[in-house]
């Protein structure tokens, strides 16, 4: 089995369509795609008919959920915009998506945790704001009663692969569309993934045993930043330019 993994495409269309054109190059056909979609001071509209059209597994990330969930006036600034970019069909298509699945009956798929999707999984977050590694006896606790050897979650846009002690490995491909943000939960922090680039990952199973390679894919991130300084987002605009939060 051969397949690529997305995530967190944030309305970022030109890295999308960046990362889908490398897919196509390294020859992989099946594409399973872990949510947060459009949400982001980009372009929504473009990216959820882009994704809409693609022949993929998908599941629900949480600003997918805000999007069909909540009303535009209770949204936060990265959901607002995209909501009115968004017509009926849109939103219809994604309250048809489930916030889990199982992929060929071998890959658990999911965007934060099984249980949550804006939970952490793979970091942890400080009081003092810096961020690291997960316990690995807390990594465990929340892959409890999953019996796939391969779990695939993303929501944290930091590429990571963490094999457990029974063997079994969950793998964050990193962010498609959106290499670093500010967040204040569960404290003030920033996540960056130290270059523009889109990030995705190629998951292959050979002889029993799951390999990861984490693709980083350069592609037009200028235009893309200008658009975020454009709509009000300074932030994501260096993010988006950098790789990291000013």
């Amino acid at each position: 089995m051969r397949f690529a993994a997305i995530a967190d495409v944030h309305g970022n269309f030109l890295a999308l369509e960046a990362v889908l054109a490398d897919i196509r190059a390294q020859g992989v056909d099946s594409i399973v795609n872990l949510g947060d979609m459009a949400s982001g001071p980009l372009d929504g509209r473009r990216t959820m008919d882009r994704l809409m059209a693609l022949d993929a597994i998908h599941v629900l990330g949480n600003h997918d959920r805000y999007l069909i969930e909540k009303k535009p006036e209770d949204m936060g600034s990265w959901d607002r915009p995209v909501h009115a970019q968004l017509d009926a069909r849109h939103l219809d298509w994604l309250r048809a998506v489930p916030s889990t699945r199982v992929f060929e009956d071998e890959v658990y798929l999911c965007h934060a945790t099984p249980s949550d999707d804006e939970t952490y999984w793979l970091e942890i977050v400080r009081p003092d704001g810096a961020v690291g590694m997960a316990a690995i006896a807390d990594i465990e606790k929340a892959a409890a009663g999953i019996p796939q050897s391969l779990v695939l979650c993303g929501h944290t846009h930091i590429a990571r692969a963490v094999r457990l002690r029974d063997g079994r490995m969950i793998v964050n491909p990193g962010s498609v569309g959106s290499p670093g943000y500010r967040d204040i939960v569960p404290f003030r922090h920033s996540m960056e993934a130290g270059s523009p680039d889109a990030r995705y990952a190629i998951l292959e199973q050979r002889s029993g045993e799951w390999h990861v390679t984490f693709r980083h894919v350069p592609y037009d991130h200028e235009s893309m930043a200008a658009l975020a300084r454009q709509n009000g987002h300074p932030d994501l605009a260096h993010a988006l330019a950098t790789g990291w939060i000013r």
